[in-house]
């Protein structure tokens, strides 16, 4: 396992020719990187501020399948694209094949998506309590119905997974869940090495990866969980033998974590880390590109999380945290930051420094008798395809 708050053993830079594009179908990805939905995070203006840094596949947050097949407007919202972003790339969720069918032709031809990443790792009791997320592969036959529906219903546009390592260490599911998505002819598949009783405390057991990599040797396997720095992307390809990672938690309040990780694939130097000053205008370009997506007032409420992201590790004191907390306008923002001594550097660490989801493992919600087997006709609970997107 990794320890996620201790630096990595210093990677040398990529050699020449040592890692190649990742091929998802037609897209080939170079450097073979990948922004992990997040919601409410990775809207256009967060994918928009990340793709300036470096190159990569860079994922919408997750819609649901049922949302997007009764055009629930909030989900056709989430789903949107900024202009000319290519390629677009969502992810997608849903606990039964009609659906999750149906909504990927509407993607796939009303959106035009050029990749569609299927959620089947959110560890969340909202999600796992209807027998969806990181429940489902738990059901190898209903899991194998959704993959294959939207595997049919996508065309030329490939379609990936993404999944944890099981329910707990007594439900282990991601080898079955990934041999699956490969005779089911998925492009890729995307491992998250923690269960979802983790849910995001702990390390990520990289040997699982290297596992699921021996398992599915025809299409790419990605590897998620615990890079924080650029050098961790090199540590886990390099031992594990995965064909690319997933960032997920260590572009938060870092989105030049990319930038980072292109230099290292390319065989380059990791450019300095930027002092505050940089960061700060790198935060009010991220609050006016949310402002100008969906209107200030609300693109600013959108912005109040990054804040502490951002400032993680430098010595701002209390007050103007809390201050940025409740921020209302651009205007404010500016002023309340425009004090600040922006040659303070980077703080030692603050690569490393948790952001996002934390805390202590927990029982993972399930619906009554969901582990009794695992083959077979499955009843699902009510509610279990969700209207509302975003996680």
């Amino acid at each position: 396992m990794t320890d996620p708050t201790a630096a990595p053993a210093g990677q040398p830079p990529a050699a020449p020719g040592e890692f190649a594009a990742i091929s998802i179908g037609g897209l080939e990805v170079w450097p073979p990187v990948v922004l992990a939905p997040m919601a409410g995070v990775t809207n256009a203006p967060f994918r928009i501020l990340c793709r300036r840094h470096g190159a990569g596949l860079y994922v919408n947050q997750m819609v649901t399948a049922r949302a997007i097949v009764e055009g629930h407007r909030k989900s056709l919202e989430l789903a949107a694209f900024a202009p000319g972003e290519s390629p677009r790339s969502i992810q997608l969720y849903g606990t039964e094949p009609y659906s999750i069918g149906e909504a990927t032709r509407r993607l796939v031809d009303g959106h035009g998506v050029d990749h569609i990443d299927m959620n089947f790792g959110c560890p969340m009791k909202k999600v796992t309590r209807h027998g969806g997320g990181a429940a489902l592969p738990w059901k190898r036959d209903l899991y194998r119905s959704i993959v294959r529906a939207a595997v049919a219903a996508s065309g030329d546009v490939p379609v990936t997974v993404k999944f944890r390592v099981g329910i707990d260490d007594d439900a282990i599911t991601f080898l079955d869940a990934g041999r699956i998505a490969e005779d089911e002819g998925c492009r890729a598949v995307a491992l998250h090495a923690r269960t979802a009783n983790q849910l995001y405390s702990g390390t990520a057991d990289w040997t699982r990866i290297a596992e699921l990599k021996n398992a599915v040797t025809t299409i790419p396997v990605l590897g998620n969980g615990d890079i924080w720095e650029a050098d961790d992307a090199l540590q886990m390809m390099r031992t594990t033998g995965a064909d690319g990672v997933v960032v997920g938690r260590g572009c938060l309040g870092r989105p030049w974590l990319f930038r980072d990780l292109a230099a290292v694939f390319e065989g380059r130097t990791i450019p300095p880390r930027p002092d505050l000053g940089t960061v700060l205008d790198e935060m009010i370009e991220h609050a006016e590109l949310l402002a100008e997506w969906m209107g200030e007032a609300r693109g600013m409420r959108d912005f109040r999380k990054h804040t502490g992201w951002y400032l993680k590790g430098f010595p701002t004191g209390n007050e103007i945290r809390r201050r940025l907390n409740k921020v209302a306008s651009l205007e404010e923002m500016r002023q309340l930051v425009g004090g600040l001594d922006r040659s303070i550097p980077f703080p030692e660490g603050g690569m490393r420094m948790v952001r996002g989801h934390h805390g202590a493992p927990k029982d993972v919600q399930l619906p009554e008798g969901w582990l009794a087997d695992r083959d077979g006709a499955v009843a699902l609970p009510r509610g279990a395809e969700q209207l509302v997107s975003g996680g």
